[in-house]
């Protein structure tokens, strides 16, 4: 083997341990007792394995939110990501498709407007999104919260799809209009069959963005509709008595679970699909 290429294999692969080993000690603490975690190194590998901080960490001995564990907020971030995901993926697709297929006037002007999204810092919406939520009632909800991720999340799906839509040849939207195809047709029949890669992107995008996001959930939800990174900052701050490093180690992987499982599943499609509509536009 070239010499060169074991030295950049060496390289990465001494980068990618560095990177993954707060991991392997999060993996290795929510794994030992207590007194393990006082007496060893944080690399020594547990005397046995002990998952009962797992199960405090998840709290399976429980029957709703209102008890200790993440469960019941986990099931509060699914049932937000979910229509959240599925909605802005949606309108972001056909708001990509208008814009390069049905331009109309002043639809460049209103795409550079909705790329402004793309720029507000999450800061900047709190107050005015939080007098929005009130008048509508949804405030401290979790629908209120499933509104504010999709409106935020507009903004980066319309871009994806925009800018994807822009590499499908037009000769194929003028044919089926020439065959006598309406707007839906067209979109039903030629655009969604094209657009995998980038709904692709736009989910894995969207999800690990609502998933992990704690700003918004720690403002505009309250209770039992809080979402799983609110529940884990709950969890890891409000320990009394001895401090349970285990369980806050397990409580902080099952909370990246769900993001990691998508990475690994689907991480080479993200490329592809961002890569994908690289060509014109």
């Amino acid at each position: 083997m070239n010499i060169k290429r074991v030295l950049i294999y060496s390289i990465l692969g001494f980068a990618a341990l560095i990177y993954l080993l707060p991991l392997v000690v999060m993996v290795i603490t929510s794994l030992k007792d207590l007194d393990e975690i006082r007496s060893g190194t944080l690399l020594s590998m547990p005397q046995a394995l002990n998952f009962d901080s797992w199960d405090k960490a998840w709290g399976s001995a429980c029957t709703g939110v209102s008890c200790e564990g993440l469960k019941g907020y986990f099931w509060n971030s699914v049932l937000i990501v979910v229509p959240a995901v599925i909605i802005s993926t949606v309108i972001g697709a056909l708001n990509g498709y208008v814009l390069t297929k049905w331009k109309f006037r002043g639809s460049t002007l209103f795409f550079g407007m909705l790329l402004i999204g793309t720029m507000i810092p999450f800061q900047v919406v709190l107050l005015p999104m939080a007098r929005m939520l009130g008048f509508l009632g949804l405030a401290g909800t979790t629908s209120g919260l499933i509104m504010v991720h999709i409106i935020y999340g507009l903004a980066f799906t319309t871009l994806f799809f925009r800018n994807y839509y822009i590499s499908i040849p037009s000769e194929l939207v003028n044919a089926a209009r020439i065959d006598g195809a309406g707007f839906w047709m067209i979109f039903h029949r030629i655009i969604l069959p094209l657009s995998i890669p980038i709904i692709v992107v736009s989910v894995i995008w969207q999800f690990t963005q609502i998933w992990n996001d704690f700003l918004f959930g720690v403002v505009y939800s309250s209770g039992d509709s809080q979402p799983i990174t609110v529940a884990l900052n709950n969890l890891v701050n409000t320990s009394t008595g001895v401090k349970e490093y285990n369980v806050d180690m397990a409580a902080a992987i099952i909370a990246a679970l769900p993001t990691l499982f998508v990475y690994i599943v689907a991480g080479k499609y993200f490329v592809k699909g961002l890569t994908a509509g690289a060509v014109k536009g």
